[in-house]
């Protein structure tokens, strides 16, 4: 049973068959259940993350869709970073969400029928800094500030369907104790 529903917008979505630092812009994307977002390089039953797969090939894909919050960009610009959505590598940017403060297994109803189920927060690689230069240490909050990162979340599909900017996403919150949501 779900206790509390929270609203916000899809600001933009992106997709990039390659493993590039940033993804396209695109005018809508399709989330498939238990895989990701199609034609997208993270989609996949098992890990896709290059690292990771090296190692643990069969593990489950937990990083299926990446949704970012577009307020991190306003935070970043005061910094001195202009970033627009897609170019931090993330499927889907939101606004109106904390997202990072969200419980785990929290379930992202997007658009008409799509539901992401979060499974985690993006942690800050070094292909930050090789994107821009000195950028990962503003996506790291300093001392035991719960969350610690700030480079969105990451969630598996739970039913497919159709995402655009403009479609709404309702957050519903899981009953009972709030799950912080681990870095992944």
């Amino acid at each position: 049973m779900l206790e509390l529903t929270l609203e916000g917008t899809v600001v933009a979505v992106a997709a990039d068959c390659g493993h590039h630092f940033s993804k396209l812009l695109r005018p809508s994307i399709t989330l498939i259940e238990g895989h990701g977002v199609e034609g997208d390089a993270h989609a996949g039953p098992t890990v896709q993350h290059r690292y990771l797969a090296r190692w643990r090939p069969n593990l489950p894909n937990l990083r299926q869709v990446h949704l970012l919050p577009s307020e991190l960009f306003d935070d970043l610009r005061v910094a001195g970073y202009d970033l627009h959505p897609g170019q931090l590598g993330e499927n889907v940017t939101t606004a109106g969400l904390n997202l990072e403060r969200l419980s785990l297994g929290t379930l992202l109803n997007l658009g008409e029928t799509a539901v992401i189920e979060l499974t985690g927060l993006r942690t800050p690689c070094v292909l930050i800094d090789r994107f821009r230069a000195g950028l990962k240490g503003h996506m790291i909050r300093a001392g035991k500030i719960n969350p610690r990162f700030k480079c969105g979340v990451l969630g598996t599909v739970r039913t497919g369907g159709v995402v655009a900017a403009g479609d709404m996403v309702q957050a519903a919150i899981p009953r009972g104790p709030l799950r912080t949501l681990p870095a992944l």
